[in-house]
């Protein structure tokens, strides 16, 4: 079984979002609405040994807020076994720099955000004789390690999906803003005797056929959720790209995510990297009830689930 914790749940920002006054802000500000941090994942075999997907910008206070990721013995430890990144975006990357402090753990990614952290020194604050950088393979399942090469129990496979460089690294002049295949992966999380996996997305730009046709009938699902409609923060006023630009897809209408994994049956289906502007966050919105009629979830900081 896949003990599955959300440490964060929402998109770049937060929420509230530091300078955005839009009406999922007010709320949370004004304590109608439960805060978000920036998303982030951990998952365990065992419930003692656990594995971080994506280091959030917030990580300090979401290890504060999760007892089971906080350390156990005399002087210093963690339970934390290791990292996996998903993509170089700073909401996903920026959280290492907080996990500097002399504590080994291994650190997962495609050959190209490991090359993207190993071209920025300021990431060397990770000693590399106590943080070894790990090659994700693609395609092909295998054993998370711990810095010393032990097994967390944990299962990922890792595949190529479509979406978009990380902002801080797209070039304007070239095609797709320089995105190249491994910018951004999807994740397929097991343990050795599970059946389900979690298929974790949380950044996709399009569902292609050969994604969805990865998935079984026991799998649940953590989806990008960052936008309800396409061109939703233009319309609100917050921004001037669409959901497709900035390489999501967005949860309603027909070319949609809600319509495409229509036909694909799931154990679970929820929502993550959820943006301040989506209206699904306000709890009686007609789009809240939308993903609700659609059998999805919604997902929030601190919720806990299993994978069996």
């Amino acid at each position: 079984m896949l003990r599955v914790i959300v440490l964060g749940a929402a998109a770049g920002g937060g929420l509230p979002q530091w300078n955005c006054g839009c009406d999922a802000c007010r709320a949370a500000r004004e304590g109608r609405l439960a805060p978000q941090t920036q998303s982030s994942i951990a998952v365990s075999a065992d419930g003692a040994h656990w594995v971080l997907i994506n280091a959030s910008p917030d990580i300090r206070q979401q290890l504060a807020a999760t007892p089971a990721l906080q350390p156990q013995h005399f002087p210093r430890s963690t339970p934390i076994q290791a990292v996996l990144l998903t993509n170089a975006d700073v909401d996903h990357i920026a959280g290492l720099l907080s996990l500097r402090e002399g504590q080994p753990f291994a650190l997962y990614a495609t050959g190209r955000v490991q090359g993207v952290l190993a071209a920025n020194a300021v990431f060397n604050v990770l000693d590399h004789l106590l943080v070894p950088r790990r090659k994700l393979a693609l395609d092909a399942q295998q054993p998370v390690l711990d810095a010393e090469g032990r097994d967390s129990g944990v299962r990922v496979e890792a595949f190529t999906i479509p979406g978009k460089v990380a902002l801080w690294l797209e070039d304007p002049a070239a095609a797709n803003f320089g995105s190249v295949a491994e910018d951004t992966i999807g994740l397929a999380i097991s343990t050795a005797d599970s059946v389900g996996r979690l298929i974790y997305l949380p950044g996709c730009a399009a569902l292609p056929a050969d994604i969805k046709a990865r998935l079984r009938p026991g799998d649940s699902l953590l989806f990008d959720g960052t936008t309800y409609t396409d061109d939703e923060m233009i319309r609100a006023g917050l921004g001037n790209k669409t959901a497709a630009r900035m390489g999501h897809l967005p949860m309603s209408g027909e070319a949609g995510s809600m319509a495409l994994w229509r036909d694909v049956p799931l154990a679970g289906k929820r929502f993550i990297h959820i943006n301040n502007s989506n209206p699904v966050l306000l709890p009686h919105s007609p789009e809240r009830a939308a993903i609700a009629a659609a059998g999805w979830q919604l997902a929030h900081d601190g919720m806990e689930f299993s994978v069996e």
